[in-house]
């Protein structure tokens, strides 16, 4: 193929990437399905919850595990996969739904769909960072970006699908959606001819390590930058995470401290507004931030994202303007989501690209622990939470400040 048809041909499979991420974005809404579920079985709120926290751990593990797969079958297996079994998993979902099974819903939703997402999550990632070594961070933003918007548009349209048609056929609609346009994309996946670059590209010595010279997983893990870059995601996400896990009942404070006398049901309508709001530049965030990496690198980009946040964390306690506060919670989400978009270069040019499937899908396992500790430091430290997010942040700093790349082969 020539290598004006390549070039095509990775645009293509960008505009694939997004679209399967957008799909698999939509996990994020789990709360439109859950108070319906609660209503219609007298499923009790932890009860119903285990299946969102189920999901989301399966896919911290299925992404280090797709990853690995990713390198040794190739990403169009791994993505076809993922669709199936993200697709069977929702309309499993319906099943569950239509049988009053919260054991099939947990099987369905939780373990199946988090297996499939996790699949699909890290496949487009992978294959992006080597088609595009010369606009990582922009691709890689472009794919992430969509993931946070799926959550946006699956919270716009599904409620009122559940309203008209009920939960069971919601998860059946979507499933065949999610069946179709995942493993549609997937079909556009492959991975570029060996040694092929952009036209008129050439690697500097300083844009990170090349093909040649990529760290497979077992020497990239006992290297200290590895883990310097999981301590790093660890941190910006658990502070990020804790905080949309909040963010609404924070907001409500705010809003009751400077409007005394508003009422419940207008404080609760304007806290989930703010969320929403801040939501969108979660989304926005990601491209933003992971653009800005091409121009002034990964390691800059995680600095600046590290001493703002810190600071902000300190001073949002003491904000009481529903506007300043918006504005603050728009900007640490915009980080939140840009740690998450800018990680996937920052691990490849560390590492290089040929093993990066499983070099960064084991990076997501950060992903997995930070879901965990964001959200209990948030719960049970509710007076000093945002302090402790500064903390966590203060030492992301740290370990971006003090972050050198590994040498390669040729460099020694």
């Amino acid at each position: 193929m020539s290598s004006e048809n390549l070039e095509g041909k990775r645009w293509w499979i960008a505009v694939a990437a997004i679209v399967m991420q957008l799909c698999l974005g939509t996990v994020y809404a789990w709360s439109v399905f859950k108070k319906p579920l609660m209503a219609t079985h007298g499923w009790g709120e932890t009860e119903t919850q285990i299946t969102f926290m189920i999901c989301i751990g399966v896919i911290g593990l299925a992404a280090a595990f797709g990853g690995t797969l990713v390198d040794k079958r190739g990403p169009r297996f791994v993505a076809t996969l993922g669709g199936l079994l993200f697709g069977a998993g929702t309309i499993i979902a319906g099943l569950a739904d239509r049988l009053s099974s919260i054991w099939l819903l947990y099987l369905g939703f939780g373990l199946i769909g988090g297996l499939g997402n996790g699949f699909g999550y890290v496949t487009p990632i992978a294959t992006l960072i080597r088609w595009f070594p010369d606009k990582r961070g922009l691709v890689t933003g472009l794919a992430v970006m969509g993931f946070g918007a799926g959550a946006f548009f699956m919270g716009k349209i599904a409620p009122g699908m559940v309203i008209s048609m009920g939960v069971a056929n919601t998860f059946y609609v979507w499933g065949i959606i999610f069946l179709i346009a995942v493993t549609a994309s997937a079909q556009l996946y492959r991975n570029p001819p060996k040694g092929w670059l952009p036209a008129g590209f050439s690697p500097s010595p300083s844009g990170g390590v090349s093909t040649a010279d990529s760290f497979a997983f077992e020497r990239a893990v006992r290297t200290p930058q590895w883990w310097m870059l999981w301590g790093m995601l660890f941190l910006n996400v658990s502070a990020g995470i804790g905080l949309i896990s909040q963010l609404s009942p924070l907001a409500q404070d705010v809003i009751r401290n400077a409007n005394p006398g508003i009422a419940p049901e207008a404080l609760a309508v304007t806290g989930g507004t703010i969320l929403a709001v801040a939501s969108i530049f979660n989304g926005l965030g990601r491209l933003f931030w992971a653009w800005t990496s091409d121009a002034i690198g990964r390691r800059n980009v995680f600095i600046i994202m590290f001493v703002t946040q810190t600071i902000l964390y300190i001073l949002l306690p003491k904000i009481g303007s529903q506007f300043a506060f918006t504005v603050i919670a728009c900007y640490l989400l915009a980080c939140y989501g840009g740690g998450f978009a800018t990680m996937p270069a920052f691990a490849a040019d560390s590492f290089g690209p040929t093993y990066i499937g499983k070099v960064y899908g084991f990076m997501l396992t950060a992903w997995g622990a930070a879901g965990i500790a964001g959200p209990l430091v948030f719960a049970r430290m509710k007076g000093i939470a945002l302090y402790v997010a500064a903390g966590l942040l203060l030492a992301g700093f740290i370990l971006a400040f003090a972050y050198r790349r590994p040498q390669a082969k040729t460099e020694r």
